[in-house]
């Protein structure tokens, strides 16, 4: 089996909501678009169709001024389980993977990257490790609401 590590980024936090308040987090829009992405950003809902096959496209308002389209076809959805999408543009694919803890819920979330150098452009052009580290507190402020 060929590792992928070097087209990844990873992140795994232990969450202080049981997995079914953690799951609709995620399978909500209307949850979703108020915890989603680094510090600063907004996002507008287009669509959001959760299942295997259906569409995810929304907007994300950055402080710069400037909207970031993002379309998303979901591969995987298994509630409570695997929230799975392949985004397009630019190209990965996101599994995020949840386990119950008792009155917490683990969260595993991997973007794979077609390469190493696609994955290291992302992480330069938008500091998107520290956006993903953004986006797990923004998750854990949401859910502490």
């Amino acid at each position: 089996m060929v590792s992928t590590v070097d087209r990844e980024m990873h992140i795994d936090a232990l969450l202080d909501a049981p997995i079914s308040v953690v799951w609709q987090a995620w399978a909500d829009p209307a949850q979703i678009v108020q915890w989603w992405g680094p510090n600063g950003f907004t996002n507008t809902m287009q669509t959001f169709d959760l299942r295997e096959g259906g569409e995810w496209r929304f907007t994300m308002h950055g402080p710069d001024g400037k909207d970031y389209l993002n379309k998303s076809e979901f591969l995987d959805v298994i509630p409570e389980r695997v929230f799975k999408f392949e985004h397009s543009s630019p190209h990965f694919i996101t599994t995020v993977l949840f386990e119950a803890k008792g009155n917490e819920t683990h969260i595993d979330w991997t973007m794979l990257f077609d390469s190493k150098e696609m994955r290291d452009a992302i992480v330069k052009a938008a500091n998107a490790e520290e956006g993903l580290k953004q986006n797990i507190v923004k998750l854990k402020t949401f859910l502490a609401k």
